[in-house]
């Protein structure tokens, strides 16, 4: 069993039993480790404290982070950005396809691919020349399927296994230190809608969160709150474009497509690594 499978069960017991507030001596003894080596995994891990994760399931946690969440383009204007700039556009950089090169089905592009271990699990990273176009973990998602609706999409693009470049990548998202200096460049496909809510993504601070609501006012479509959890849900690259940061305006977290429980360890994981 991975660490992260071991985390996982712990995030479900806890997130089962927020109200009862379990001890530490509760949580370790469920995954039948001493109280020691769980609190020094969990650390490890998360960077937190299992009590000061558990602090951040609360309900009422989640709504003060809401109420406390300002309109992202005052959050990027209060840092000294024009309106035309996105608050991690010097390392987080989104380029939509064009419709010629979406008519050519990728002829001319070679998609370099492999599966590689991260702290949520395995995941699938595939990246074109001019950055990464597929990022999906692979316990929600088929690797065949995965596989078959890039060849879909890409029918004339030559697909290549390559470990040692795409491993790069994984070190930049999830290395020890978030490493600004080295941009990670997105290559998407979308509906002009789609890639406006994605691209409202990008400007979510890391360890906050808004709401579908506030998505879709940033977008200019104050009413269109459906149609972007629709098109969160259709979001090609998992974490980078972090539809993980939206939430529900109740302060329920609910719809991830990865899983709710991945959900509660990214936001502790981001905590850990921005406060």
């Amino acid at each position: 069993m991975s660490d992260y499978e071991r985390i996982a069960q712990a995030i479900s017991f806890i997130t089962t039993r927020v109200k009862d507030q379990p001890t530490l001596e509760d949580i370790a003894a469920h995954l039948h480790m001493s109280p020691y080596h769980f609190q020094r995994l969990f650390g490890q891990w998360a960077g937190v404290t299992p009590k000061r994760f558990l602090q951040a399931l609360t309900l009422e946690r989640a709504k003060q982070l809401l109420r406390e969440s300002k309109p992202l383009l005052e959050i990027s204007d209060s840092l000294g950005l024009s309106s035309g700039s996105r608050l991690y556009d010097h390392f987080v950089h989104l380029e939509a396809v064009t419709p010629g090169e979406y008519k050519k089905g990728g002829a001319g592009l070679t998609i370099e691919h492999a599966i590689h271990d991260t702290p949520f699990g395995k995941a699938f990273v595939a990246t074109t020349s001019r950055g990464i176009c597929k990022f999906a973990f692979l316990d929600y998602s088929n690797i065949d399927t995965i596989e078959s609706e890039l060849s879909d999409k890409w029918p004339h693009a030559v697909f290549r296994e390559n470990h040692q470049d795409t491993r790069a990548i994984i070190e930049t998202m999830f290395g020890q230190e978030p490493k600004r200096d080295r941009p990670l460049s997105l290559h998407v496909s979308g509906t002009n809608f789609q890639v406006s809510v994605w691209k409202a993504l990008l400007e979510i601070p890391p360890g906050t969160v808004t709401s579908y609501t506030q998505v879709a006012s940033r977008i200019g479509r104050p009413r269109a709150a459906r149609a972007v959890g629709t098109a969160i849900g259709a979001n090609p690259v998992a974490f980078l474009i972090p539809c993980h940061r939206v939430i529900q305006q109740s302060g329920k977290l609910g719809g991830y497509h990865w899983g709710e429980t991945r959900m509660h360890a990214i936001h502790a994981w981001e905590s850990a690594r921005y406060d």
